[in-house]
């Protein structure tokens, strides 16, 4: 296997730090650590020269920039600073947003059950084992982002028992689970999705706490991308999960990326598990387009070719279907980086609609007509925001306009104001989206540590 750029990076540091008398008292991952800093910040002033040029990666039809492979990967994250008193995100015209329910713990995923009740899944990224000086600079990124932590690893229900469009009761209704995320509901059977596998526990309409122990269904491998999503096939017969990759181009080797970067399909009557689909990076948010049955995804995408080289992407996902990682990109553009597999980028499946370079698209709902005035149908998603490139992107929810089952037209904003102007401080990163009760979009905020509800203007009460 090739040597990869961000092992070159560690050396070149290491090189430095031994040169320039950094030594001292500090141990070698601060060395590490403030090094890496020094020269990405160097880089990203110089790379943002070039990303002011550039066109944002969307649509059917992207102009992708050539790739610029990265020794030195961009390591950009604006500061956790949480919403101040009366402050919110901006909604679309016609549209106005209110807190349903504030003061979660890193709140990341929603599922409405069908008597209006809400779930939350609360979970956070853990520390791992420190062992380069990017894995340092990642981690010291991620801390000052409010994006790694002790994980609260429990669900919470909210209900908005008197119909103001603010949760009242709000009860932890299951706890002690592992990384929870993806979470369906099918007849008498809640199943959530731990980064480790399904489990699946008894409910009742109504139920405001499950005390009882869950049934494991399936082992998955737990880590990396940690988060895995969950969705019922239309007929309740099958689950499909979304399995993130471990490394960010296969760094580690392909043995320990097995049954990941893929969709799992879960039989739950036959127990039979495989892989639906596979060479998606990391598929976090998934939903079903009506008008085909197909199922559909958002896709986070590989870093350190540049700002917008490849875009995160909106997909259609074909039983069986290969769609590049970690060979390839959008198509068949090949990742020189990786030690390739002709055959396998020859079945290489080209996505269907770009999300821009790095957006961390992750939520993903289907947004029927009528729901938010001017919305025609189409998906809603939740663009958590950038880390790795030098003018940040995403940090907004986004609607894609669908016509016959397929994407048709620009994307338009639903929120906004998540980013400080300056780039410096995030109030809050927007991530699972779901279609709420009494006609309103639920978005859950992760920094804010809020469960946003856009509605119509016009409504009362």
């Amino acid at each position: 296997m090739k040597a990869m750029p961000f092992k070159d990076t560690n050396r070149q540091a290491l090189r430095i730090a031994c040169t320039s008398g950094l030594g001292g008292h500090m141990g070698l991952s601060d060395i590490f650590g403030r090094v890496v800093a020094l020269i990405g910040a160097a880089a990203i002033l110089l790379r943002r020269q070039d990303s002011d040029s550039l066109e944002p990666a969307y649509g059917s039809t992207p102009k992708i920039p050539k790739a610029k492979p990265q020794g030195i990967p961009t390591l950009k994250m604006p500061t956790a600073k949480g919403w101040a008193a009366e402050q919110m995100p901006t909604a679309a015209a016609g549209l106005k947003v209110n807190a349903f329910a504030a003061g979660l713990k890193h709140p990341r995923w929603i599922h409405v059950l069908p008597n209006g009740d809400v779930l939350v899944a609360e979970a956070l990224s853990e520390p791992g084992g420190i062992k380069s000086a990017f894995d340092y600079a990642m981690f010291s990124t991620m801390k000052r982002a409010a994006a790694v932590g002790a994980s609260p690893n429990r669900i919470t229900l909210l209900r908005d028992a008197d119909g103001d469009g603010v949760a009242e009761v709000r009860p932890v209704f299951l706890d002690g689970l592992r990384q929870p995320f993806g979470m369906a509901l099918l007849g008498d059977t809640l199943y959530v999705c731990n980064t480790d596998g399904v489990v699946a526990f008894p409910y009742r309409t109504g139920d405001t706490r499950i005390s009882t122990t869950g049934r494991k269904l399936a082992d998955l491998k737990a880590g990396g991308h940690w988060t895995r999503s969950l969705l019922a096939s239309r007929d309740g017969q099958k689950l499909f999960i979304g399995v993130g990759s471990l490394s960010n181009i296969g760094e580690r080797g392909m043995a320990v990326e097995e049954g990941r970067a893929a969709i799992h399909e879960l039989g739950l009557k036959s127990g039979e598990h495989r892989i639906f689909a596979s060479g998606l990076r990391n598929p976090v948010g998934m939903a079903w387009e009506p008008t085909t049955g197909a199922l559909w995804t958002v896709v986070n995408e590989r870093d350190g070719l540049g700002d917008e080289t490849p875009p995160d992407y909106l997909t259609s996902v074909r039983d069986g279907g290969f769609y590049g990682w970690p060979y390839c990109y959008w198509g068949q553009i090949v990742d020189d980086r990786v030690p390739q597999d002709p055959a396998m980028v020859a079945t290489a499946i080209t996505p269907d609609y770009a999300l821009g370079g790095h957006t961390a698209s992750l939520g993903l709902c289907w947004l029927p007509a009528g729901i938010l005035p001017g919305f025609s149908e189409g998906m809603v998603i939740g663009q958590h925001g950038s880390w790795n490139r030098s003018t940040l992107s995403g940090y907004k929810v986004v609607f894609v306009p669908f016509v016959n089952g397929r994407p048709a037209g620009p994307a338009r904003d639903i929120l906004t104001g998540f980013l400080s102007p300056d780039e410096r401080a995030s109030y809050g990163r927007p991530v699972g989206v779901a279609i709420g009760p009494n006609g309103s979009l639920l978005v859950a905020d992760d920094v804010g540590d809020v469960i946003w509800r856009v509605t119509d203007e016009a409504e009362r009460g």
